[in-house]
């Protein structure tokens, strides 16, 4: 019987322990919230708003560029039809153009703010160790990457602007001065022939025509490549539009730079919660649709090019 007994006392004491144990963890304060990990803030609402912008641009640039150049082609025609007709498309694409201009110049002055904000002198930021300007350390990581690629050397230690992104970079300011004037000139003939040569009218069409069609064949497959193809991207890398990366990521892709952030404290600064699900998956499907164009531009002209070329 006092076996009995003591069974009793240790279930009952048992059942006692379990439900005040169900109560503490009922309690708000004591439930167990998941959160997510926090990811680095990798560029801000201002780049991100003008890398969307730069990229209804130039897919409208391309897309009325190029159905305009290759007008003799089936795509070409039924492309102007959708965007009422050649004259149109040609309004399309000077108001493109203009967004363009807009982007740029709003990037400039985003450098003079974020300067501004930072007290630094322009030296600093201009030659400082997150500089956008090539350095003799790209010219030896761009031989590195060769060897890694060939299996006869390790993977560079990336700082925060790799070698790439430098020349994707500076290109938008090439495709700017070289693209943009041209085609000025072609906007307003009258007012450019007034200090210019007639002929020069007859250049800057060839110019704007060939250098916008090396821009289009450039962006839509090398940088594409390089920003969503690559085997540790693939099959896109969204970084560019929601501002963030895994902490993980930035080791993997960016030891260096994650090394400087470390050391410096800065790191834990720049972390911040991930997007909303609803946001990311809106952004994928804007950056899937800008695959998808691209890709099928590409596709368009080397059809034009070679099977349809007068």
């Amino acid at each position: 019987m006092a076996a009995n007994s003591k069974v009793a006392e240790v279930a009952a004491s048992g059942a006692e322990t379990a439900a005040a144990e169900l109560a503490i963890a009922a309690r708000p304060e004591t439930r167990v919230v998941v959160v997510p990990a926090r990811e680095f803030v990798r560029f801000t609402r201002l780049y991100r708003t003008l890398h969307a912008c730069m990229i209804v641009s130039f897919i409208t640039l391309a897309l009325t560029g190029m159905s305009l150049k290759f007008s003799y082609t089936v795509w070409a025609v039924r492309l102007s039809h959708l965007l009422g007709g050649f004259e149109m498309a040609g309004w399309v694409h000077r108001f493109a153009a203009l967004l363009m201009f807009g982007t740029v110049i709003a990037h400039i002055v985003g450098l003079v703010k974020q300067k501004r904000r930072s007290g630094k002198p322009w030296r600093d930021m201009m030659f400082g160790p997150n500089t956008m300007l090539p350095t003799k350390r790209d010219l030896h990581e761009f031989a590195g990457t060769m060897k890694w690629f060939l299996g006869r050397g390790p993977r560079p230690d990336y700082g925060r602007w790799t070698y790439w992104e430098k020349f994707d970079y500076f290109a938008v300011f090439w495709g700017i001065i070289v693209i943009g004037c041209t085609g000025l000139t072609l906007w307003f003939p009258v007012f450019f022939t007034r200090f210019l040569p007639g002929p020069f009218i007859n250049i800057a069409t060839i110019i704007h025509s060939d250098e916008a069609l090396l821009a289009t064949g450039f962006i839509f497959t090398v940088h594409f490549f390089n920003t969503h193809l690559r085997p540790e991207k693939f099959p896109m890398d969204t970084v560019i539009f929601t501002g963030h990366m895994p902490v993980a990521e930035l080791k993997r892709d960016k030891p260096r730079e994650y090394a400087a952030l470390v050391a410096s404290g800065e790191l834990q600064r720049r972390l911040e919660e991930p997007q909303p699900e609803i946001v990311v998956k809106a952004i994928r499907m804007f950056a899937w649709t800008a695959l998808a164009i691209g890709f099928s531009v590409v596709i368009w002209i080397v059809y034009a090019m070679v099977f349809a070329y007068r």
